[in-house]
């Protein structure tokens, strides 16, 4: 005689389960940081990033420079931690209204500024979520203006009004015609890769890169039938760039035509040593 089946209760109801982000995903990298931190490092890191994701929950969580960085249209700020203090880095501090006067680092450069937090500190709350409030909206204006139709001057220049960070130089590269959009893709990535720290900015319808502190090292100009990249200190360089006149002093070039290939092992080496040296400050 055959057994009888055994009896089934109701089946239980799935419970949704919430995915877990891969392990190298940003948001696992920045925890584990706090967790290595520890102490008062870890807290203080721990509060002022949740108070950044309070301000603005629509905020972006990065990994680079082995750092913890938040963007949201661009980068907001990084979190850096040394023996004596965490830094939040502002990538565009200097532009942001700051009448609390958090800002207490890095305060010489046209661009960036810091807020050193050392044991036993503590950041007003309110005011540092301003901050965070106005870096978005400085980031949502930049993105407005870069959408509108950019007009093209003699040579097929893009003309980008005068401003500091990347936003004003991708809008630029974005409205370079033909072939040279993706030259200048391929200059401002390696530039980047070249000097992570790289300061940028738009001057005189030109993208310019430079040194915190330094000045600039390098600028970009678009004409008719090839883009010119400059180095402002040309003739220290090794090999010294091909382009040049008597008039030009110390500034050196290199003119880039279509169907030419780049050398990017020599920009590479050109872009490092250019970095390194004291910049040209207008």
């Amino acid at each position: 005689m055959a057994p009888k089946p055994k009896k089934r209760g109701p089946a239980k109801p799935k419970t949704a389960t919430k995915p877990t982000p891969p392990p190298n995903s940003a948001s696992r990298l920045i925890d584990q940081r706090i967790r290595e931190l520890g102490g008062w490092r870890g807290e203080t890191l721990a509060r002022m990033r949740a108070l950044m994701l309070q301000a603005d929950p629509d905020i972006t969580e990065e990994w680079k420079w082995n750092n913890p960085v938040w963007s949201h249209g661009g980068i907001i700020c990084t979190g850096e931690a040394y023996a004596k203090v965490v830094k939040l880095t502002f990538a565009k501090g200097a532009s942001l209204p700051d009448p609390a006067h958090l800002f207490n680092s890095s305060l010489t450069g046209n661009t960036r500024r810091a807020i050193d937090i050392r044991e036993g500190e503590t950041v007003n709350a309110s005011a540092f979520q301003a901050l965070i409030k106005a870096a978005v909206s400085r980031d949502a204006k930049s993105a407005e203006r870069s959408a509108r139709p950019v007009k093209l001057l003699s040579g097929g220049n893009p003309q980008i009004a005068k401003g500091d960070g990347d936003a004003p130089v991708q809008a630029y590269i974005a409205a370079m015609p033909g072939w040279k959009r993706d030259l200048g893709q391929r200059l401002d990535a390696l530039i980047t890769r070249t000097v992570p720290t790289v300061r940028k900015a738009v001057r005189w319808n030109s993208p310019f890169y430079g040194s915190e502190g330094q000045g600039w090292f390098l600028s970009i100009h678009v004409f008719t039938r090839y883009v010119k990249v400059s180095f402002f200190d040309g003739t220290s360089l090794k090999p010294v760039p091909p382009g040049g006149t008597p008039k030009s002093k110390d500034v050196r070039w290199l003119d880039i035509y279509e169907g030419d290939g780049l050398d990017e092992a020599r920009m590479a080496a050109w872009i490092k040593q250019a970095a390194a040296l004291p910049g040209w400050v207008p």
